[in-house]
């Protein structure tokens, strides 16, 4: 059993002891002192719930909003939803805050809080700090009956963030529609298989249905990478589609599978967004440090500055604001594009990609090989001792004093033909390895000698 309490919520197995897992009690703590922290600001005191399709999800939702009620935070609980309608609907309606119920890309028998502010954004590291050591310290308690927070079940909000997609100039409604396109989803069923059909139809796609039904019975691993798809990418191949559309449980990532059921690339997603958007509008973009060189390579193309931020959501957002990005995200499939709302949104993602795809013209495989070219692995070294870890990063800095270094998380060595990123885990003594470049030759050369000098240690 696993239990794991971070800056940016709760999250961990289903069952098990108090503090091991995630069980009510932890819950219950976790929640009041995020209602603890929601009422030092002072703001509408009223919270967002929203929940995927996890088996657990209605029983975990069903605590959160009664400790909220109890703790006297007005609740609007909308359901079967996604990350990012909740992050939207929070700012649209100035709430003072949100929780997403959801493990993410995590098996079935996770789940997770994820906690949001009153701009619809993850907390910020501080933040969590203090919500952390409000609920370890269990300084919060309950209001009188006369002072419980109201409950309201409002399930119009799916609604809400799909036709704030669809009022977006950049999303070209008529491009898509003239494309006549046949596509296919693996929603894993989660609440991207009916989210993804809302869309869709709004914009005149058909579209083939595969593990959409909302049951929280994940028919494969969650996590959309390519050794998790290899029936939706038989499936566009046996339709004739244009191509597959995959999303993990809580539609903050998005994968693209080609016409010939190639992978486009998790990576690429982000890529194939920015070069739409620069397109039409000149600005920086923004990744965090363990993504794709690609993005930097169509930002300069277009004669803008690309910026590189922290790993994390809440980094890369930061990072976004600073440099007034006009799009943003993360390698995972991630998008996050401010027009909207910072918030990764894979819904908004498949809107601005489709436009690209209509107004290209290209099959999607012709499209991703018009993107540079890289090779990426990702590997991990357990230490046996976490105070080795700073002693491993200053041996590597004088290794290879002859890089490009980047020290805002870990270590980037940036090299004429690609990158090494070396960071720790946050929750374990694990040093990350990620290391790309534009030929495989060099690559495992470069992934060979680290991970060889960080296991000397």
């Amino acid at each position: 059993m696993t239990l794991i309490k971070s800056i940016s919520g709760i999250r961990g197995t289903i069952g098990g002891d108090i503090g091991n897992s995630l069980t009510p009690n932890d819950v219950v703590s976790f929640t009041a002192a995020y209602a603890v922290w929601i009422k030092s600001k002072n703001l509408s005191n009223t919270v967002i719930i929203g929940r995927d399709s996890r088996v657990s999800g209605k029983m975990i939702s069903n605590l959160v909003c009664s400790t909220l009620q109890l703790s006297g935070i007005d609740v609007i609980d909308i359901g079967l939803s996604t990350t990012p309608t909740v992050e939207i609907s929070v700012l649209e309606n100035n709430y003072s805050g949100g929780i997403i119920i959801t493990a993410s890309h995590n098996p079935g028998n996770w789940n997770a809080l994820k906690l949001l502010n009153s701009s619809g954004e993850f907390i910020s590291a501080s933040d969590g700090h203090e919500i952390l050591k409000i609920a370890s310290n269990k300084t919060f308690d309950y209001v009188d009956v006369s002072l419980l927070g109201k409950y309201k079940l409002d399930e119009n909000f799916n609604d809400f963030h799909i036709d704030k997609i669809l009022d977006l100039d950049l999303v070209n409604k008529e491009a898509i529609k003239k494309a006549k396109l046949n596509i296919v989803i693996d929603a894993v069923n989660s609440t991207g298989g009916f989210m993804i059909p809302k869309l869709l139809e709004k914009l005149g796609v058909s579209y083939h249905k595969l593990y959409c039904e909302p049951n929280g019975i994940f028919p494969h691993n969650p996590e959309p990478l390519a050794e998790n798809l290899s029936e939706i990418s038989t499936q566009v191949i046996n339709n004739g589609s244009h191509l597959g559309l995959v999303v993990d449980p809580d539609v903050d990532r998005l994968a693209i599978v080609c016409e010939d059921g190639s992978m486009f690339g998790e990576e690429y997603t982000l890529v194939s967004v920015a070069d739409y958007i620069l397109s039409k509008k000149k600005g920086s973009t923004v990744s965090n440090l363990s993504s794709t060189r690609a993005l930097k390579d169509i930002t300069e193309k277009y004669g803008c500055n690309y910026f590189p931020s922290a790993v994390g959501e809440v980094n890369v957002v930061e990072c976004m604001k600073i440099n007034n990005a006009v799009i943003g995200g993360e390698g995972n499939g991630g998008v996050i594009l401010p027009d909207l709302h910072y918030g990764r949104d894979a819904l908004v993602g498949i809107a601005l990609f489709l436009s690209l795809y209509a107004e290209k013209g290209l099959k999607a495989s012709v499209l991703r090989d018009s993107y540079p070219k890289y090779y990426m692995t990702k590997n991990k070294v357990e230490l046996d001792d976490e105070n080795k870890i700073q002693n491993v990063f200053d041996y590597l800095l004088l290794e290879y004093d002859y890089a490009h270094i980047n020290k805002i998380d870990g270590v980037k060595f940036d090299f004429e033909t690609g990158w090494v990123h070396v960071r720790r885990s946050n929750t374990e003594p694990i040093i990350r390895i990620y290391s790309e470049f534009n030929n495989k030759a060099d690559l495992e050369k470069f992934s060979k000698e680290f991970i060889t000098k960080i296991n000397a240690f």
